[in-house]
């Protein structure tokens, strides 16, 4: 039964997820929000969509990279280089991103009757990112429940689990993670230093997948 839509950037998780729900999914929503690699993300996401022919609409929020601050958006300081755990990566926050696409989401799913709306943080994200975090994912949800005359909900599946244990599901699914885009520098190639991208290279070495992203040299 299609009852679900999903946010979905391009990215190794949520293609993931739109692989592994792809029965469920009535739509997949994605957003350029005016992120170094959103250009990137977003032809991944078509790509993917367009192969499992589930209907993707992009909707753009140029507002956030004009008011917000984040190393994240074009024009912002520069991504720091190093792993997720290093306190200098909370640059690259950009403040309540996913507060706000979920909100739109929601909006969208409960105009097409739908029942859930999906998204693929996981628990490799807690530390950095507030609005990943498995409180606020249940604070959110109850929030939309409220605000909706269905009483719509969050599904968030990956909120207790590893990028390696996502990267392992999408084995299992075969799923061709070349064809997505982990790097927020979005130069022609995934620079292989920032924190994005040592978390990829982890993850897929953890699945035992031979990693065939291009990196820098």
């Amino acid at each position: 039964m299609k009852d679900s839509i999903i946010i979905l950037s391009g990215g190794m998780d949520s293609t993931t997820l739109l692989y592994e729900y792809k029965e469920r999914i009535a739509l997949a929503v994605s957003y350029d929000y005016g992120s170094r690699h959103n250009a990137k993300e977003l032809a991944f996401a078509k790509w993917h969509c367009e192969h499992l022919g589930i209907p993707q609409i992009v909707i753009p929020l140029d507002f956030m990279q004009k008011y917000f601050t984040s190393s994240l958006l074009i024009g912002g300081e520069e991504i720091p280089e190093g792993h997720y755990a290093d306190e200098n990566m909370k640059s690259t926050v950009v403040p309540f991103r996913n507060g706000i696409m979920l909100a739109i989401a929601a909006g969208m799913a409960e105009s097409r009757g739908l029942k859930y709306v999906m998204m693929a943080n996981h628990g490799g994200d807690h530390a950095i990112y507030p609005d990943c975090r498995p409180e606020f994912v249940s604070a959110m949800s109850a929030a939309i429940s409220a605000g909706t005359y269905e009483g719509l909900q969050i599904l968030a599946p990956y909120t207790d689990i590893t990028k390696g244990d996502i990267a392992v599901r999408g084995k299992k699914l075969g799923i061709d993670y070349s064809k997505t885009w982990s790097c927020y520098k979005g130069g022609t190639k995934h620079c292989g230093k920032c924190g994005t991208c040592i978390e990829r290279k982890e993850a897929l070495a953890a699945a035992g997948i031979e990693d065939s992203t291009e990196y820098e040299d």
